[in-house]
């Protein structure tokens, strides 16, 4: 494992990815598995090592602008916008691909899914690699996203050339995926670059889609198509407010399947009173905030694995903001109607 904080560790890593090897690091949002983004043999390594459906397009990390224009068809004065706003950041946009692309990033669909992160590690990595690099979430198909190097590790260990280990993530949920190949942007992911933030800044109405695409289809976009982020146990999200939410935990972790886990609020846990001492807890702070709870849900998820859960049951946060990505994504791990 190599050090983040460390120059040296940080050349190997941007030399092994362009002589074509899998290499996992750190984002703001969550690790990626990189790989060189123009090569179709490195980009199969990736799909291979995750177990990654070959029509589920991956998103190419930049360093700067001048490679989106290369990436790209052609970026519209509403792109330059964005790119100037919310870049770098944990933010995707969804382009006109041009030829350079291969076919294998988008599943042979005519656009490109392009970001440039914010995180100091990742930054010095494709500045020292000069290559677009691809970096889908570095975990196991299907399995909760890593944002630590030590989820990583655990899944990853023996499959890929190298992990960059820089700590936790900051954000800890997948950046905010928006389309720009139609008049109207169109979140097709959620993330922490908001609905509201985009609307504040760019004066225009954002779509918020995003929605499951059909079996034969090809999705503009990761996390629109098959199961993702889920435990191995069973999760039920809690319904109702107040009391209803009260009485509702209540009636699941009476009927649960044991062992139990639980993610709730600071205000619920009060609410509830004393938990049984065999129900593992994971306060997941006050959802008046939900920065917490989209901070830690992939690690909580990944403890409940790791402690054998068999239900988990989780505390819902309001549909808007920063929780419109949080709901996201306890609802895809869930089930969400996602193929598996």
């Amino acid at each position: 494992m190599w050090d983040g904080n460390n120059k040296k560790d940080l050349r190997k890593a941007a030399e092994a990815l362009r002589h074509g090897e899998l290499v996992a690091f750190p984002t703001e949002t969550v690790y990626g598995l990189g790989a060189n983004g123009l090569d179709p043999l490195s980009v199969a390594e990736i799909y291979r090592a995750k177990g990654r459906p070959s029509d589920n397009p991956l998103i190419l990390h930049i360093y700067e602008k001048a490679q989106a224009y290369a990436l790209a068809k052609e970026i519209s004065p509403l792109a330059e916008k964005v790119m100037d706003k919310f870049w770098p950041g944990p933010l995707t946009l969804i382009l006109p691909k041009s030829d350079c692309v291969p076919d294998c990033i988008t599943g042979g669909r005519d656009t490109v899914a392009v970001r440039m992160p914010s995180n100091p590690q990742a930054q010095a990595i494709l500045r020292l690699s000069r290559i677009p690099i691809a970096a889908p979430s570095a975990n196991l198909s299907g399995r909760p996203s890593g944002t630590t190097a030590q989820h990583v590790w655990e899944d990853f260990h023996d499959k890929i050339y190298g992990i960059v280990d820089g700590g936790a993530c900051e954000v800890g949920l997948e950046s905010t995926v928006l389309d720009l190949t139609s008049d109207t942007p169109i979140i097709l992911r959620p993330g922490a670059v908001t609905p509201e933030m985009l609307e504040k800044a760019l004066k225009i109405k954002v779509l918020v889609g995003g929605q499951n695409v059909g079996e034969k289809e090809v999705p503009k976009a990761p996390g629109m198509k098959y199961r993702h982020y889920a435990p191995k146990g069973t999760l039920l999200i809690a319904n109702g407010t107040n009391d209803a939410l009260i009485s509702d935990i209540r009636a699941k972790i009476a009927a649960a399947e044991r062992p139990l886990g639980l993610m709730l609020s600071t205000e619920t846990l009060a609410a509830l009173g004393d938990i049984e001492q065999d129900i593992l807890v994971h306060d997941i702070g006050s959802l008046k905030d939900p920065a917490q709870f989209a901070g830690e849900l992939f690690s909580d998820l990944r403890d409940f694995d790791d402690h054998g859960i068999k239900t988990i049951i989780s505390e819902p946060c309001a549909d808007e903001s920063l929780g419109l990505a949080v709901m996201n994504r306890l609802t895809k791990a869930a089930g969400g109607g996602q193929k598996v």
